[in-house]
């Protein structure tokens, strides 16, 4: 896998710091407000979107910390916020490792200054369309066991992915690679509630040259093939096993206005 390189360019969007942008983050540049600004045009749910998807990943990975997964292997992490997977996961067990996996040079920069050896945790460089490099990735093995279940986060990542990277392919490996008894936790974009927006957001993040891919309810099913959901199945963000608080954003435009889908699937 090619190393990641210390440059980047701060006139360019990136997926990490647009989704910064909406959850009312610092880490990010002019461009991407300026982007963000465009989408929020014709998507202004998407900040509470991003909380959900946020509040998603902290109550699935509690949920499968409870159910004894000490070991995480989080792909497509995103920069830093309030609510990281090692801090949610180890107030459960503070045994508990976590492995960072990011290709965003900013995302790599900031991650490694605020999570990379805060009591289990490691971060590493790796792109989600090579799986099988991560896989042989010398820090994931260092911190993984794949002999036994581990928890693998797809958070808000998958919908990055175009068609031609063969998303099936890379969950399937990924899949290949864990012991029974392990997790699969993916929430992804869908049009499926407001197709006309979601189109005209698509269409502002692939002109600033970002991959994304919004599909279905079955494509995304298909995704879980080889993992069994748990309740309550496949559903919008606000609706895995909330919280009083996660329906509040909601309450008036209902919980479809997340604009993704999710799940978590066990392996059998």
């Amino acid at each position: 896998m090619e190393r990641e390189s210390l440059g980047f360019d701060p006139s360019t969007p990136s997926v990490a710091r647009l989704y910064d942008y909406f959850l009312g983050g610092k880490d990010n540049f002019a461009a991407d407000r300026a982007a963000a600004e465009k989408i929020l045009e014709v998507a202004p749910e998407l900040p509470a979107a991003a909380r959900a998807n946020r509040a998603f990943l902290g109550r699935a990975v509690r949920h499968l910390a409870r159910n004894g997964i000490t070991q995480f292997l989080d792909l497509g992490t995103g920069l830093p916020a309030p609510g990281n997977v090692h801090e949610v996961a180890q107030e459960v067990d503070p045994g508990a490792r976590v492995v960072y996996v990011d290709h965003d040079p900013v995302v790599l920069v900031h991650a490694r200054a605020l999570l990379e050896g805060q009591g289990g945790t490691t971060v590493v460089h790796g792109d989600l369309r090579e799986p099988g490099a991560i896989l042989r990735e010398p820090g994931v093995l260092d911190a993984i066991d794949f002999g036994r279940p581990l928890g693998v986060l797809l958070v808000a990542v998958m919908h990055h992915l175009a068609d031609s990277d063969r998303p099936g392919e890379v969950v399937a490996a990924l899949r290949e690679a864990v012991a029974p008894g392990s997790f699969l936790v993916m929430s992804h974009g869908t049009s499926e509630a407001r197709p006309a927006a979601v189109e005209r957001c698509t269409e502002v993040y692939r002109s600033a040259g970002l991959p994304l891919t919004p599909r279905d309810r079955d494509e995304i099913g298909a995704l879980f093939e080889g993992f069994e959901l748990v309740d309550p199945g496949l559903v919008w963000l606000p609706q895995w096993r909330p919280d009083l608080s996660d329906m509040i954003d909601f309450a008036a435009a209902g919980p479809q206005s997340s604009l993704a889908l999710c799940g978590v699937g066990v392996k059998r």
